[in-house]
């Protein structure tokens, strides 16, 4: 089967990966560059872990997860996972935190449980007297999502792909199977999958009462210097309690650091726009993580890196089929863990037809 790629983010590399082993011929479009740093997926690294709420089901997908890029990286002949474990920080009673801690429980996963004071004896950047409890899971670390993306395109070609940097798509004919270029240029296919995330909007704009576009912003930091060496070797700071829905990214493998809020989410109307960082923002986000980091004026902040993300009302991947046309969307801000498993399972739904089924998974709906 000839097949069309629109998008070359995560989902878009996975899954023509997947088409070429299944035996298709694929060309892959991608607006700019591979890896695109505009892209949902186009920042330095992004986080994976069992951790999710008991009853989102998301969770008991995380295994096919960890098994696509086990696959990946033999293929492509590295590992761009550092495995360092995660740790959450709760709060307040009910807290992120919490959920994510149950839902652990309920999974049958292990983790190891500490005190305040146990925990900022071994995480000094902690600041004793603002939480309940940590925890500690070893099941889970980074993924580097440039390396990846650039070791799956050079795959792509190796085997048979035509990879097309720079090639902007505007419009989709989904019964015709025909995708037109920004240059006029058209090409046709049995098959065109749709992964153009934040973009996706653009050729569907039908899709807007289910998608919303969201622009948020990332800040990269210097810790302290009597504080670095810890934070080296710390894991990744899933979630630090009460509002603040934080996340942090220690310094790993070159990679710098990364302070990240949900709290700091605004929607827009395209995910081209407002893509410049606002004076201050990195350092508003940083703010946002005292307590229970201590000392967080400290951290000086190198970098502030916008993303544009699509969302379902609730934040689940969705696929629909348009004539001969799949437009998948598995962003709503933790999409990436799943990449690999996306791209797979897309390919299997274009080699089977079930595209029902491909659908329940998306929606962590087929356990």
């Amino acid at each position: 089967m000839n097949v069309i790629v629109v998008g070359a983010g995560i989902a878009g590399l996975s899954t023509a990966w997947s088409l070429i082993k299944a035996g298709h011929s694929v060309i892959l479009m991608e607006q700019g560059p591979i890896p695109n740093p505009l892209a949902a997926s186009g920042d330095h690294h992004r986080i994976i872990r069992r951790a999710y709420r008991a009853d989102t089901g998301y969770g008991q997908l995380i295994s096919e997860a960890y098994a696509a890029w086990e696959e990946l990286w033999s293929d492509v002949g590295e590992d761009h996972l550092d495995h360092r474990g995660f740790l959450c920080v709760s709060r307040e009673p009910g807290d992120e935190a919490e959920e994510y801690r149950e839902g652990m429980e309920a999974g049958g996963w292990p983790i190891e449980l500490l005190t305040p004071d146990a925990a900022v004896e071994r995480w000094p950047f902690l600041k004793a007297g603002t939480f309940r409890y940590a925890y500690f899971s070893p099941d889970g670390g980074a993924l580097h999502c440039r390396k990846i993306a650039a070791g799956l395109a050079k795959w792509l070609r190796a085997h048979g792909a035509d990879v097309c940097e720079n090639s902007k798509v505007v419009a989709v004919d989904a019964e015709a199977g025909r995708v037109t270029l920004a240059n006029g240029e058209n090409l046709h296919a049995d098959r065109v999958i749709v992964t153009a995330g934040a973009w996706v909007l653009k050729l569907f704009p039908e899709l807007g009462d289910e998608l919303k576009t969201y622009r948020t912003a990332l800040a990269y930091v210097e810790p302290p210097a009597d504080l670095r060496a810890a934070w080296e070797a710390a894991p990744i700071i899933l979630d630090v309690g009460g509002k603040t829905d934080g996340y942090m990214i220690p310094p790993t493998r070159g990679a710098g650091m990364k302070f990240g809020s949900g709290l700091h989410k605004v929607p827009t109307d395209d995910a081209d726009r407002n893509r410049v960082p606002i004076p201050g923002e990195g350092e508003q986000i940083r703010d946002r993580f005292s307590p229970p980091i201590a000392r967080t004026k400290e951290y000086r902040v190198t970098d502030v890196v916008t993303c544009a993300y699509t969302f379902t009302a609730d934040e689940k991947f969705l696929a629909r089929e348009k004539g001969k046309c799949l437009i998948v969307s598995a962003c709503s801000g933790h999409g990436y863990k799943f990449g690999a498993a996306v791209g797979r399972r897309v390919a299997r739904a274009v080699g089977d037809g079930d595209i029902g089924a491909l659908k329940r998974w998306l929606r962590a709906e087929q356990m």
